[in-house]
């Protein structure tokens, strides 16, 4: 414990100290923060697109 009996340095050092303190970082995004943010036509767009090139199978490349 400090014994300083001068207002001015008191302030001083809480202001001191404040600065000092160490930020809690934000917490990482969770999966949930993205619900909702595609609308129904931006996400039948991205099905659709991926039903077109993603699920065609070339039975020659595994040759």
């Amino acid at each position: 414990m400090l014994k300083v009996k001068s207002e001015d340095v008191l302030i001083a050092l809480e202001n001191v100290l404040k600065k000092s303190e160490v930020k809690a970082s934000p917490a990482k995004p969770s999966i949930y923060d993205f619900v909702g943010i595609l609308s129904d036509k931006e996400t039948a767009n991205i099905k659709n697109a991926i039903a077109e090139a993603c699920e065609i199978i070339d039975e020659n490349d595994w040759k």
